[in-house]
């Protein structure tokens, strides 16, 4: 993983669940062996529900990863 960003997005049953948006580093990366390595290394709550591969992530002026703008385009979806 090159980079990633984390949001909560909204969940029927549990309220609201995470969601990461991923920069892969290595092409063959898929999203099977991402939820592996999240299962192993991260407690249960932590684990995200969804995954989504991107080529980039919105960014601030200053570089910063704008998560209100991944949470906007997620209810619009």
């Amino acid at each position: 993983v090159k980079e990633v960003a984390a949001i909560g997005v909204p969940h029927k049953f549990s309220g609201e669940v995470v969601k990461i948006f991923v920069i892969k580093k290595d092409p063959a990366l898929n999203h099977q062996d991402l939820m592996i390595h999240c299962r192993e290394h991260l407690a249960s709550h932590k684990v995200p529900r969804k995954i989504e591969f991107r080529e980039d992530l919105p960014r601030s002026n200053v570089g910063k990863i704008l998560r209100r703008v991944l949470r906007e385009a997620e209810k619009q979806s």
